[in-house]
């Protein structure tokens, strides 16, 4: 591979994380569109995960099936309780979160997400941290900024710019659930 070519790997790369992050937070306020006009709290996971599935499911029977292990019933109880934690937990403390909090908030939260992945596997021992090198001192000084972020963005909200009907009671029971949210999200990426 050719020194233009890793750099146009790279630059690849880069812009379908951005596109990624920008796709996250029109999902944000779409939601939070959705929430306000009177769509069910219940309902909407549903009908998002049933989009998904629609979408993801060609593509998961063409691309692995040659991959698949053989379906047992140890495999079946870890699906399910991945998608109890990872998609129902998940995506209900998200709608509840978001419903009560605002897109902002919600955004800013996720992003801690990684720093949360990393916190608990590095307490399940699933991630090495050396931190005499560069790479184990940015990971403990990007999970502190992280956390430190969240934990700012959630604790002050700053002077009210435009007329809401939330009540700092319910900005604060959506921060709990956002948080629930980000923990059932990662708990479902290092239970994989």
């Amino acid at each position: 591979m050719g020194k233009k070519s890793i750099v146009s790997y790279k630059m690849k790369l880069v812009l379908a994380l951005v596109t990624l992050q920008l796709c996250f937070s029109g999902f944000h306020i779409v939601s939070r569109v959705a929430l306000n006009i009177g769509v069910s709290k219940v309902v909407y996971p549903v009908y998002r995960n049933i989009i998904a599935l629609l979408l993801l499911s060609p593509f998961a029977y063409f691309l692995e099936k040659k991959e698949r292990p053989p379906l047992t019933f140890s495999l079946l109880v870890q699906f399910f309780l991945l998608a109890l934690l990872g998609i129902t937990a998940n995506q209900g403390f998200y709608i509840l979160g978001l419903y009560y909090a605002s897109p902002t908030l919600a955004s800013a939260m996720q992003n801690s997400v990684p720093a949360i992945t990393f916190l608990a596997a590095s307490a399940l021992r699933l991630e090495k941290i050396n931190i005499a090198r560069k790479d184990g001192l940015a990971k403990v000084l990007g999970t502190i900024v992280s956390v430190g972020g969240a934990t700012v963005i959630t604790l002050y909200k700053g002077p009210i710019l435009l007329h809401q009907s939330n009540n700092m009671q319910n900005w604060t029971l959506g921060c709990i659930y956002l948080l629930g949210h980000c923990l059932s999200w990662a708990g479902w990426l290092v239970f994989q």
